[in-house]
């Protein structure tokens, strides 16, 4: 757990009940309630492997968005472009190039409190601010949360309104960011007691990240015509701020003893600057784009939950409407540059003169999500209970993307999209997800200590992915225009349609668990689940590509829950062996299309951890560990009758024949460490009329591989093991915090992620850039809390 902040332990009225009696907050350690199971339950009796960071944790370690809070979640990985663009890894199951907008669902899912908020682009980067907890669930969910459940699930649960009294509160933070610039937040809160059985419960968050790249100063020359171009407009220092505003508003009616509504609409709008990454070749924290890079990023999801009860049974319904919009600029100069050299591409004006190559994406992306829940449940003290629904889902992405090229001399009319003039590519499509589902999971008490859990769920999926992608029949005859459905026809803003397919299935996702107490604080488990991700469409010129298959996630799970010496310490965690069959792998294929292939077989053996131990009365420490062994347990090539299982080909043999689709058995799956680890150490202490406390906290992530692929692999480079630190100090005194904090405090430049524009086969000697983690940064904060 990290660094900064202590000041937000006071945040909360719970923190500021606590801190009356040290020893009782620190000697006892504090109860985590959690609703992994659709039901109210402490932590410690869930038969499930769950991280949970409680409202206080969140406050201690000033976490504040998505990055703040995996780092301290350590079967947790993540790849990531920059705000709104992280794509979430659980237990290593990642086979790398997720997250295209025609690609594979994602394998973990997201919800804010009852709804699923899980997007394919990257997830929603939801600012955490008066939250109650974040729980993650490790190993398969498919059977009471369905499709993009399949590695695990994370859940982001809100503070309710409360109608038994007022409360408000505001925090303000400065910092400084190392070789970078100046930020601040600002966040507030209220809680309105309306009636005696009602309130209105209001947050509200405004926040300025300060950049820290700098975009250099630099030329290149297209060898094709010699044409030299530099980036003199857009040189700028620190140039990727992130600005972002957002709130939540949420009503709570308790309409008798039995029923209860709570809608609740929740907003942000992020404006993004600037890469997130460097090319360490340039320098440190340099980088050198040729073209604006920005992002409007702007969501809203309305959601409406009801629970009541009919005789002794809950009844819960969760319904809500999620409406995404990004706008993008992005530099391709890198893309334009590697592919002009690689295969002699050129381009020439009306007047047939060659030009400037350089290209630019200019996107826009409408995503819409609607979703229902109804579901019912029997009461947790009856020797056999369950959990039962139904569930629909259904997601909209709207997918708009012009790759430009006009810098100064426009692109011929020939080699331009019809009615899109200097557009040398166009996406636009539509794509529809649709997913339903029956579920149920029920318990039965074989003894006082021993209990049996079954569960299933049967899912059926109709995805769909219509309109265009492409180039002008001039340019292309694989792709676009040459390839169009005749006669035709306009889809939306593109001349014609290339592209329309579906896929549909059904099947089923099992889970059996065995629950064995010692006592009420000592508690083993097992458990076989499984786990599943929607196949989909492959975009491929002339229908020579099949769509991609779904794959499945086999767990085998034993674990442990366990309090001891009077609920000081707390010791959980959990051995597995996933198999995963079929896994569905994208990769680049000609013009950067992505291609998905059902890629074959791996298996992931791990062990993860975590303690928390009230020391003494004023010393707690928390750590938590994740060991992986994540790898192929069968040749991965795109041609079988070349590489496929038994061919006897080889790593030597793949160099020989350039063969960019291979990578042996054995192979480590990319992105996740074999070990990932943090700990976590607080102390309070008196000062006069003042309660004290300092902390410290040190993540420790082991190295990764970049890309499945053997040759990509090489090439990119291993990314390596990294450490941070981070450290806090405040004071608190009745209503009123402060504190001062500094993560990162070693300045340690961690690679998060490493890629290259263009694919590093096939564009030969390309740029290789690193997504570092945010250089060292100091801050202060203060708040204050009204009752």
């Amino acid at each position: 757990m990290l660094p900064l902040a202590s000041a937000l332990l006071a945040c909360s009225p719970l923190a500021h009940a606590a801190a009356a009696d040290t020893s009782e907050t620190t000697t006892t350690l504090e109860e985590v309630v959690v609703t992994a199971q659709k039901r109210t339950e402490n932590l410690q009796d869930v038969p499930i492997s769950i991280q949970a960071l409680s409202a206080t944790k969140l406050e201690e370690l000033h976490i504040s968005n998505f990055d703040d809070y995996v780092k301290y979640l350590p079967s947790v990985s993540f790849q990531s472009a920059g705000p709104g663009f992280e794509h979430t890894y659980i237990r290593g199951v990642v086979s790398d190039g997720d997250g295209n907008h025609s690609g594979s669902l994602p394998s973990v899912g997201m919800y804010l409190d009852e709804q699923p908020v899980t997007t394919i682009d990257g997830n929603l980067d939801i600012h955490i601010y008066d939250i109650q907890r974040v729980e993650v669930l490790n190993g398969p969910q498919g059977t009471l949360y369905g499709a993009s459940s399949e590695a695990g699930t994370i859940r982001i649960i809100t503070n309710k309104p409360d109608p038994s009294g007022f409360q408000a509160g505001y925090d303000v933070e400065g910092n400084t960011v190392a070789h970078g610039g100046i930020g601040y937040t600002v966040e507030a809160f209220v809680n309105l007691p309306l009636t005696a059985n009602s309130a209105v419960r209001l947050v509200a968050w405004d926040e300025h990240k300060a950049g820290y790249i700098d975009n250099v100063a630099g030329s290149v020359v297209f060898p094709t015509g010699n044409i030299p171009f530099n980036n003199a407009a857009y040189v700028r220092k620190d140039f990727n701020d992130v600005d972002t505003r957002g709130g939540r508003a949420a009503l709570k009616v308790d309409l008798n003893d039995s029923w209860t509504i709570t809608p609740t609409i929740m907003g942000q709008d992020t404006q993004v600057n600037g890469n997130f990454a460097y090319n360490p070749a340039l320098g440190d924290l340099q980088i050198q784009q040729y073209f604006p890079e920005t992002l409007h990023d702007s969501w809203v999801q309305s959601s409406l939950t009801v629970e009541g009860k009919i005789s002794n049974f809950d009844i819960v319904y969760a319904g809500a409407y999620l409406t995404r919009n990004t706008h993008e600029s992005s530099d391709y100069t890198d893309y334009s540059l590697y592919y002009n050299a690689a295969y002699g591409a050129s381009f020439v004006d009306n007047a047939g003169k060659l030009i400037n190559d350089a290209q630019h994406i200019v996107g826009t992306d409408h995503y819409s999500k609607i979703s229902n829940e109804l579901r019912v449940s029997s009461p947790k003290d009856y020797p056999f209970r369950f959990v039962g629904g139904v569930f629909f889902q259904r997601q909209v992405h709207e997918i708009l993307q012009d790759y430009v090229v006009n810098n100064g001399d426009p692109l011929s009319d020939a080699l331009s999209i019809p009615g899109w003039p200097g557009t040398l590519w166009l996406t636009d499509q539509e794509r529809v997800d649709r997913d339903s589902a029956v579920f149920g999971e029920f318990s039965y008490d074989i003894l006082s200590n021993l209990t049996a859990n079954a569960g299933i769920r049967y899912f059926r999926y109709d995805n769909t992915l219509q309109g265009f992608y492409g180039f002008s029949d001039n340019y292309s005859s694989h792709e676009g225009i040459a390839t169009c459905f005749t006669p035709f026809v306009p889809f939306h803003g593109a001349p014609c349609q290339d592209l329309n397919g579906r896929t549909t299935d059904s099947g089923t996702s099992p889970k059996v668990n065995l629950t064995y107490k010692f006592d009420k604080d000592h508690m083993i488990y097992a458990t076989y689940s499984k786990g599943f991700r929607p196949g989909g469409v492959n975009r491929n010129g002339g229908g020579t590509l099949p769509p991609y298959k779904p794959d499945f996630l086999t767990n085998f799970e034993f674990g442990w829950k366990t309090a001891w010496d009077d609920n000081r310490l707390r010791f959980n965690g959990a051995f597995f062996l996933e198999k995963w069959k079929d896994f569905q792998f994208s990769y680049l294929g000609a013009n950067a299309l992505t291609i998905i292939a059902n890629a074959g077989q791996a298996e992931i053996k791990g062990t993860e951890m975590d303690l928390e131990y009230a020391a003494t009365q004023n010393l707690t420490l928390t750590a938590g560990i994740s060991w992986l062994d994540a790898k192929l347990t069968q040749d991965y090539c795109s041609d079988q009758s070349v590489c496929g299982p038994g061919s006897g080909y080889s790593p030597a043999q793949a160099v020989i024949d350039d063969n960019e689709q291979y990578a042996p058995s054995g192979t480590r799956l990319p992105v996740v460490p074999k070990f990932k680890g943090d700990l976590t150490a607080r102390y309070t202490f008196p000062m006069g009329s003042f309660k004290g406390n300092v902390q410290g906290s040190v993540v420790y992530v082991g190295s990764r591989t970049a890309d499945l692929r053997y040759l990509a692999s090489q090439a990119l480079g291993e990314e390596p093991a990294y450490t941070v630190a981070d450290f806090s100090a405040g004071v608190e005194r009745d209503s009123l915090t402060a504190e001062l904090f500094v993560s990162n405090a070693f300045d340690k430049r961690a690679i998060l992620d490493r890629y290259s524009e263009c694919d590093v086969l096939q564009c030969g000697a390309v740029a290789i850039y690193n997504l570092p983690n945010q250089p060292r940064t100091f801050g202060v904060k203060f708040g204050q809390r009204f009752k």
